[in-house]
């Protein structure tokens, strides 16, 4: 918490001293978990320059890149890989970097690294009161969650056929709280294997795209949807990198929404099975998406599984979509193009049956013909 406070403080400073109107450098976006900034150099031109902030942070500093290729702004990103104790913070990071920036470009140091100086030094004083008082503060509720625990354990004792309805309202909550205990041992042993794979040598994937689906795992665990139990996931292999998600809600209204019913009745499944397989380079590139389970016609459901979304092609992908809104999104396309569930002999190994090698097959040249013809918008009576 100490961190985040710190953080959400240093930000707060970024974007008071360089506002989007700065005439040298520029915060256009920032959260506790990215940053997105402009340089403003000579003749006025532009640079856009990220940083995402790793789960590390700030044992380690934010995993910073360019979208030029200017090797002026490649190498002022490069220094920041180098840092280490107080300029991991991100308003040192900011320091570092347009200092180098105006060096690489020979242009002024903007006045306003003075101000930043200043007030860093009196956000951290305010950071020091903060932290005595949360100090206190968690004692308090240490010895709260002591007395709870007793009152419990009293109660517990006095054997469940008198108990009222309330508290077996408790007890459903404990239980859904446990769930959550289990997701974050499952977010725990994933940063074990990381760490583990580190020290071998044997790292698959990027810092970025892992520390980015970790959060994304973080915020589904805690998400509405995931809970109400619209879908759920499983981790292909344990990888970060391959998902499963049964997707077992869809509007009611839809012949989609009957045809699950049925399916349930006939093979005990009520779910749609998806897997998302992502790159190296995610966020910045759309993840592969196919439907694994049951066969489907209709729905923008190509050959082999693949589906029709302009959204999962680079041209239509934005690093802003989380994988909850892309699921959700494939839930409404497939009602949209009017899926319908295949029922009949599909177990066998037919032309129609589903496999990875098909969907990406289908997928490359779904894409080369959009890219040839563009994209088609269906009218609104359809949907």
């Amino acid at each position: 918490m100490a961190c985040l406070n710190t953080l959400k403080l240093e930000i707060k400073t970024l974007e008071q001293v360089f506002p989007k109107n700065h005439e040298r450098f520029q915060i256009l976006s920032a959260t506790v978990d990215e940053l997105c900034c402009r340089f403003i150099g000579r003749n006025g031109k532009q640079y856009v320059i990220h940083a995402n902030i790793t789960e590390t942070y700030p044992s380690t500093p934010p995993v910073w890149f360019a979208e030029s290729e200017d090797t002026s702004i490649s190498n002022a990103v490069q220094i920041l890989t180098n840092t280490n104790g107080l300029d991991n913070h991100v308003v040192n990071q900011v320091h570092i970097l347009l200092r180098e920036l105006c060096r690489q470009h020979t242009v002024p140091l903007p006045p306003d690294l003075e101000t930043l100086k200043k007030q860093q030094q009196q956000q951290h004083q305010q950071l020091q009161l903060q932290h005595q008082q949360q100090a206190i503060d968690e004692i308090d509720s240490d010895c709260d969650d002591i007395e709870d625990v007793v009152g419990e354990s009293d109660q517990e004792s006095e054997g469940e056929e008198d108990l009222p309805l309330e508290m077996d309202d408790g007890r459903s909550t404990a239980k859904k709280d446990e769930m959550e205990v289990e997701h974050l041992a499952t977010l725990e042993r994933l940063r074990q294997t990381q760490r583990q794979d580190y020290l071998k040598g044997s790292v698959s994937g990027s810092v970025q795209a892992t520390d980015r689906l970790m959060k994304e795992l973080r915020d589904i665990y805690r998400s509405d949807s995931f809970k109400n139990n619209m879908y759920s996931i499983e981790l292909v292999n344990d990888s970060i990198y391959e998902w499963n998600i049964r997707l077992m809600s869809v509007d009611p209204d839809s012949p989609l929404h009957n045809d699950l019913v049925l399916l349930k009745e006939r093979e005990g499944k009520d779910s749609i099975l998806l897997n998302i397989m992502f790159k190296e380079t995610y966020p910045f590139e759309p993840p592969f998406v196919r439907v694994v389970h049951p066969i489907i016609s209709g729905g923008y459901v190509l050959v082999g599984g693949a589906i029709c979304m302009e959204l999962l092609t680079k041209q239509g992908w934005s690093s802003a979509y989380t994988v909850e809104a892309v699921i959700m999104q494939i839930a409404a396309t497939l009602v949209k193009g009017k899926a319908r569930i295949q029922f009949g002999p599909t177990k066998s190994l037919s032309q129609g049956q589903y496999s990875l090698a098909r969907a990406q097959q289908s997928f490359k040249s779904l894409v080369q013909i959009h890219e040839k013809n563009g994209w088609f918008t269906p009218p609104k009576e359809d949907g």
